[in-house]
């Protein structure tokens, strides 16, 4: 079910007449239908991308709603329902099942730092008590805690432990994870980092939850029907197009520049909910991020 280009989606908001950030729910519904008129193999709401760490409950499940909603089916909807409380990985997980996602993603546990065993134990304990599809994320950068490639081998065994975001961008564990998994053709590698979707794919991976594909979805899901089908000068040279824009909406930690990318697009407003910062337009990065995107063609 998951595999190609997935979009890890913003959440677009507004300011309400109190001035306060809301959802801007018109502009959900009209980037979600844009990634699939695009070409996007699925969407993937309320994850890191979506600012889903300071979503309420009630806003989360209303994004899942609306991107299921619009999606219709036609592309499947992994939703963002990780927790570092795994009680509330399965409640949310629940919810999301509810209001029709056809999977979750889960996070590595933040913060608390539990060991490989607990991990296999969180994962194990959201699979069977959702009954949903579970895709792992592992990105330690964020999370402090590295899920190891056995224990992914592991977690392949668990009943609906569908796959994994690897967003290491290390290529030795894309290799090795191919390697334990090589039995397991089902269980989705998907590369969690944009910088290096090419080799990762090249490595025997499946697809990719992408970042820079809610400004260039064509672009993204090219790449993945390119090395599906072995067409590998075509990938590398989407790649090759692609990579620039990667480097661009990376110069401050996601989502910040990518909203302001989606933003210079006309498609959202550029706010984010605090502790985040809206990158100044007339800054240094704001003005080097419109002259990228004017370049790539990705502005009218």
């Amino acid at each position: 079910m998951f595999r190609g280009a997935l979009t890890a989606l913003i959440t677009p908001m507004r300011r309400s007449s109190g001035g306060a950030l809301e959802l801007d729910e018109p502009a959900i519904v009209a980037l979600a239908e844009s990634q699939i008129a695009a070409g996007i193999h699925g969407l993937v709401p309320c994850g890191t991308t979506g600012e889903a760490s300071t979503l309420s409950v009630a806003e989360h499940l209303r994004v899942v709603e609306l991107v299921v909603k619009t999606a219709r089916g036609r592309v499947p909807v992994l939703a963002g329902a990780g927790a570092n409380d795994t009680a509330k990985a399965v409640e949310l997980a629940r919810a999301c099942k509810a209001a029709g996602a056809d999977g979750t993603l889960q996070v590595t546990p933040y913060y608390n730092r539990p060991t490989q065993a607990g991990l296999v134990a969180h994962f194990r304990a959201v699979a069977e008590a959702s009954g949903l599809p579970v895709v792992v994320y592992n990105v330690p950068g964020r999370t402090g805690v590295d899920l190891q490639a056995e224990t992914v081998a592991e977690l392949a065994a668990i009943p609906g432990i569908v796959g994994i975001k690897e967003a290491t961008a290390d290529l030795n564990r894309a290799a090795r994870l191919r390697e334990l998994l090589h039995q397991r053709p089902q269980f989705a590698l998907l590369s969690g980092d944009d910088f290096t979707v090419f080799p990762f794919l090249a490595l025997g991976g499946h697809g990719v939850i992408s970042v820079t594909s809610n400004v260039a979805p064509q672009w993204v899901a090219g790449l993945c029907d390119a090395a599906a089908a072995g067409r590998w000068d075509d990938a590398r040279a989407v790649h090759d197009r692609h990579y620039p824009l990667a480097r661009a909406l990376f110069g401050q930690p996601n989502p910040i520049p990518v909203k302001a990318a989606v933003a210079l697009q006309g498609r959202c407003a550029g706010d984010l909910r605090l502790p985040l910062v809206a990158i100044d337009p007339t800054s240094r990065e704001g003005l080097a991020l419109a002259d990228t995107l004017r370049t790539l063609g990705l502005l009218s």
